[in-house]
């Protein structure tokens, strides 16, 4: 149903204003006409488009709404008793920038199932004034409704997970009342719905169709870059859905009826009327025949439902093994036994030689080692040489006789005479002391 212009108006009444609705001063300017044109002020001009524009935006937002007229903007921003008088220059801006379209040329492109519809009595209206007298001298028709293209793709962006996210995606054909209920937490009314959908269609993500009387929506399905046409299995599958809802209720409404038949029958008994009693228990008899019959019925479309959808889970998997076999294919492609075999020998050909290698640069090292150590013994073998005593050294041989000692006990002359003249080749201090250590040795062995 239409919202009227007072409704829209009172919704619009929550709308949080800027801190400047307070200022009377700067309302009065921003109150006031544009300029002729851009040129002659472009502070004045740009400093009252930047304010006006996003809250047009902002007061279709808050009431839901994705369409406006100049009129409900005057109404919407009435303040004081005056309205703004720069509200059509702002609209034409607008749709100079892309941000607004006429509501009759946004639902311009409608294909035939739109047409079909009636959406054209709906929303393509006839044309009341022209681009051209827009951009001149022109003005806006008050009641000429505009849609903001920001808004018409939030809807229908929220349409479309909404959609989604409901148990009905499971499937891609839906009814409109079906998508009605969907979305009416979305779309306060049906032309709301409408631009949203039309939005969508231009997106590619839905496609429309009247079918025997019903309309119909097809939405994209995941992994699909566009949505396809609605083809003829499509509509025996909506067909047999609508004809399996119809029956679940036909067969619920049969089973109150045969209770409520039931209920009066033992009733009339207590009342002792049995002819009518037997009436009612006769009509309930037949009444559960009827509802047997269309249970069977019933029963067979679900059948023929889930054929269907085992028929498309096989179709799937078919496809999912003919990607397989293909990409399997590829991948093997040029690969045989034979090369693998003789990838295999060269491998096997190149660890061999890597072994070999090892061992002989492990028997060089060794080599080099031996070397070493016969080259360190000898130079230490010298060292040892260097160090031992001179052996070449001529020592006075020792005497046999026991050396004479005066009576005091101190060497006499005698005995020192007796001595060998000192050798004169050089002796070492450690030399020395051994040779005089080993002569007062004897000397205390003589004492004895």
């Amino acid at each position: 149903m239409p919202v009227s212009l007072q409704q829209k108006v009172s919704t619009s009444s929550c709308l949080k204003f800027p801190p400047d609705w307070e200022d009377d001063e700067r309302m009065s300017f921003l109150f006031s006409a544009f300029k002729e044109n851009r040129e002659v002020d472009t502070t004045d001009w740009d400093g009252k488009m930047n304010f006006w524009t996003p809250l047009i935006v902002e007061s279709c937002r808050r009431r839901g709404s994705v369409c406006v007229s100049l009129q409900e903007l005057n109404e919407s921003f009435r303040r004081k008793g005056a309205v703004p008088l720069g509200l059509g220059t702002v609209v034409q801006t607008m749709i100079r920038s892309g941000k607004v379209q006429k509501e009759s040329d946004f639902a311009a492109n409608v294909d035939s199932g739109w047409l079909s519809w009636g959406v054209g009595l709906l929303l393509v209206r006839p044309l009341k004034w022209t681009l051209s007298a827009l951009l001149g001298s022109g003005r806006v028709p008050l009641e000429e409704s505009f849609v903001v293209i920001e808004l018409v793709k939030e809807k229908a962006s929220a349409l479309l997970a909404a959609y989604r996210n409901s148990p009905l995606a499971g499937r891609s054909l839906l009814s409109f009342q079906e998508i009605r209920s969907l979305s009416s937490d979305i779309c306060p009314d049906e032309t709301t719905l409408c631009l949203a959908l039309l939005q969508l269609q231009r997106e590619k993500h839905v496609t429309v169709s009247l079918h025997e009387g019903d309309k119909l929506v097809k939405f994209i399905q995941p992994g699909q870059g566009r949505v396809s046409p609605v083809s003829e299995v499509e509509l025996g599958i909506y067909q047999l859905q609508r004809s399996e809802k119809l029956l679940e209720e036909r067969v619920e409404a049969l089973g109150q009826e045969a209770e409520k038949c039931k209920e009066q029958a033992k009733a009339l008994m207590k009342e002792g009327k049995k002819t009518q009693a037997l009436r009612y228990l006769k009509g309930r008899k037949r009444v559960e025949r009827k509802a047997d019959r269309l249970y069977t019925q019933l029963e067979t479309v679900k059948g023929i439902l889930d054929r269907i959808a085992s028929s498309q889970t096989d179709r799937l998997v078919m496809q999912a093994y003919q990607a397989g076999v293909a990409a399997l294919r590829i991948s093997l492609k040029g690969v045989t036994v034979e090369r693998a075999e003789n990838l295999v020998d060269q491998i096997q050909e190149l660890c061999d030689t890597q072994d070999e290698v090892n061992q002989t640069l492990a028997g060089g090292a060794l080599d080099s080692t031996d070397a070493d150590s016969e080259e360190l013994e000898e130079e230490l073998k010298t060292l040892l040489e260097e160090n031992a005593p001179d052996k070449s050294l001529t020592l006075p041989e020792v005497p046999s006789q026991p050396i004479a000692v005066k009576e005091t006990g101190v060497l006499d002359d005698a005995f020192f005479q007796s001595l060998p003249s000192v050798p004169n080749t050089s002796i070492t201090d450690e030399e020395l002391d051994r040779e005089l250590g080993r002569l007062r040795l004897m000397h205390h062995k003589a004492t004895l």
